[in-house]
């Protein structure tokens, strides 16, 4: 592995563990596996990244922007029972 891409996998697994798995007591594999493809779907297409201007990296570009603010323009979307979050803006 290349040295600098460790630190970034190592990033992604800390994540992994301090966010999703130190909640669950696995029981199985399967039970693993599914958990770990919640994770990584949520990481990757809705959890947003510092290094990419929190956009996720499923992401090409910024959303539009929005002045006016208020809570039934937006929902929110759960996965792992609750424990990871997602919110987005509903459409117009």
């Amino acid at each position: 592995m290349l040295p600098s891409l460790q630190a970034h996998v190592e990033r992604v697994v800390q994540t992994l563990k301090h966010e999703v798995l130190n909640e669950f007591v696995v029981v199985s594999e399967k039970h693993l596996n599914r958990i770990c493809r919640e994770a990584q779907d949520w990481y990757n297409n809705e959890r947003g990244h510092s290094a990419r201007e929190n956009l996720p990296p499923g992401w090409s570009e910024q959303p539009e922007e929005v002045l006016t603010i208020k809570l039934k323009h937006f929902a929110c979307s759960t996965r792992l029972r609750f424990l990871l979050k997602h919110y987005w803006r509903r459409a117009a």
